[in-house]
This record gives structure tokens, C-alpha cells and sequence, in this order.
């Protein structure tokens, strides 16, 4: 196997070279920023030039893109579109190549936007909701579709949530400058809230909410296993915890194991439930980290004076 990862100096694709290196070639295309990892190959060039695309498939057979971007409109169609479009045709010209495993995301099927009165299986249509991060989720997973259907493509799509790694989980949770993604929970209450306070996030129904979740550990497992297995070809598999986060669960936990304040913070979004059944049935994977897993890892991390936390989104 001789591995292709684009976007491989970020979260997942540190966390899935780490995982692979030693047992098979990887040659990661780098832009902004290099991986100086032993024994990881790197071409530089951006996504969305098709002969730094050609340089960086040259020989590979098994690819998984992991570049990507958030709300940003000026560089996402780039990255996420045109990057993948060269790469799939890159990839269905190659004499090499054998198989493409694409992480998509939730936001393709809306999230916790829209209202879900049954568990989210794969046959979920795609339902992107505002801003450019989730089109981009659904145009992806759509292209990918496309290229199995007119060119018989062997590949896999790995549905994935909001992935956490390290204290990402703690960081979520702040209502601080700090906060790691969102909601915006300080904008979503009135009043003074007290330090360390943790929020009770409520649905649009007004209960407390339930959000999807999965680490990072987890999901590069999902991968590894995706690379090779018959099963996985021209299929689509949600991978995510077991149950969603219940944010009523998480602010027991702190509360009774640290003694953190809690605050109520009323949301407009609704509560989901990513069904993972599918993967675990067809490719024999399982998650290990439930919410108090998610939880504890994160409040016991402690980072050194050498990787101080970034305040970004990363990819």
C-alpha cells in the first residue's frame, strides 16, 4: 500500500499517519504547512493545482483527502470542490490506484439544524444548511457518489461528527474567549455566569440537548480498517459514538466528579442521533470512548509549555 493524505498536518491526518506509519508507504501533500514526520514522503503544492496533484498520485493506490476549510467562501470551493475533483480523476486514470476513503461529515444531513424525529441512518438525503461549510460536505459525498456510479470508483465514505481529540471536548464547553467551536454560549445567556461554569445546552424543545460526537482515535481506526476491507467498498458508514453526547449527562458528570457550576442555555438547535449500526455490522468497528470517556480525557489533558492551545478551528 503506498498511502496518499492530503490535509495530513491536521488533527486527523497527524492522528492517522501516527496510526499507519510503519505499516505501509505514506506520502502526504502538504500546503501551508510541512510534516516533518520519519519515514512520511511530502509534496508541496496546493490542492487545487492539478500537477501538484498528479505529482503527489504518482504511484499511489490507496488515497484519503483530509484538506478541508470551515466558513471560509474564498478558499472552500478550492480545497474542498476542485481539490477532490483533480484527485478523483487523478485516482480513476492511475494504473495503481485502489481505493478512495473520503471522510464526509454530518453537516451534509443537516446536524442538529433540522429537526430529526428518528435516528440518522446513511439513507439520509442531503440536507445542507446555511453557509458554505456544510454545501461543501454534500458536494463532496455527491461528487464521490458520481465517480462509483460512471466510473465503478472503489471507495468509501466515512460520515463523521464534530471530531475531538486531546482537551478539544473541555474547550467546546467554555464560555470563555477560549471556546473551541461552538455555539457561542456566552452570546446565548444573560448575566454574570460563574468561573468554570459548564452550559446545559437545551434544544429548541427546550430539553437538554443531544449532540453527536466522535474521537479522534476512534475515527482514524474506522479509516485503517476502511482501506482494505471488502465490505466498505461503495458504501456510506456514520461513524460516531454509540449515542450522542446528552449535555444533561455531561453537566451531572462535572458537576459530581469536579464540582462545576452549571448554566442553562436555551438553543435554537435539535437534539440527533447519528446511527452507527451500519459499520459496526458490515466492517466490525466499534468506538471506545463514550461521554464520560470524552469528558474525563479532556479535563485530565494537560498540554506542555511546547503546544500551547491554538483559539482556531482546525481542519
Amino acid at each position: 500500500m503506498r498511502l496518499l493524505v492530503t490535509g495530513a498536518t491536521g488533527k486527523v491526518g497527524r492522528a492517522l499517519v501516527e496510526r499507519l506509519r510503519g505499516t505501509c508507504e505514506i506520502r502526504a501533500l502538504c500546503h501551508n504547512r510541512s510534516l516533518d514526520v520519519d519515514g512520511v514522503e511530502s509534496v508541496f503544492g496546493s490542492i487545487a493545482d492539478r500537477d501538484a496533484v498528479r505529482r503527489a498520485m504518482d504511484g499511489v493506490t490507496h488515497v484519503v483527502p483530509l484538506a478541508t476549510c470551515k466558513e471560509t467562501p474564498d478558499e472552500i470551493m478550492d480545497v474542498a470542490v476542485k481539490g477532490l475533483f483533480w484527485l478523483l480523476e487523478e485516482a480513476r486514470e492511475s494504473p495503481t490506484f485502489e481505493r478512495f476513503v473520503l471522510i464526509g461529515g454530518d453537516a451534509a444531513v443537516g446536524h442538529f439544524v433540522y429537526k430529526h424525529p428518528v435516528p440518522v441512518t446513511e439513507t439520509q438525503r442531503h440536507t445542507a444548511y446555511e453557509g458554505c461549510y456544510a454545501l461543501s460536505k454534500v458536494l463532496e459525498e455527491v461528487m464521490l457518489e458520481q465517480y462509483q456510479i460512471a466510473y465503478g470508483l472503489k471507495s468509501t465514505c466515512l460520515r463523521a461528527p464534530w471530531i475531538m481529540d486531546r482537551d478539544d471536548f473541555r474547550y467546546s464547553l467554555s464560555f470563555g474567549d477560549d471556546l473551541f467551536g461552538g455555539p457561542p454560549w456566552r452570546e446565548l445567556v444573560d448575566g454574570d455566569v460563574p468561573d468554570g461554569a459548564v452550559p446545559l445546552a437545551l434544544d429548541a424543545d427546550g430539553n437538554p440537548l443531544k449532540r453527536n460526537f466522535v474521537h479522534v482515535t476512534d475515527l482514524v481506526e474506522a479509516i485503517a480498517i476502511a482501506l482494505d476491507h471488502p465490505a466498505a467498498l461503495g458504501q456510506t458508514f456514520n461513524v460516531c459514538m454509540d449515542e450522542p453526547v446528552d449535555y444533561q449527562h455531561v453537566t451531572d458528570h462535572l458537576a459530581k466528579t469536579r464540582g462545576l457550576p452549571v448554566v442553562k442555555v436555551p438553543t435554537s438547535f435539535h437534539s440527533t442521533w447519528l446511527d452507527n449500526a451500519k459499520a459496526k455490522f458490515l466492517l466490525g468497528w466499534k468506538p471506545k470512548y463514550d461521554t464520560e470517556r470524552l469528558i474525563d480525557d479532556a479535563w485530565d489533558y494537560r498540554r506542555s509549555p511546547d503546544d500551547p492551545r491554538i483559539v482556531w478551528y482546525p481542519g
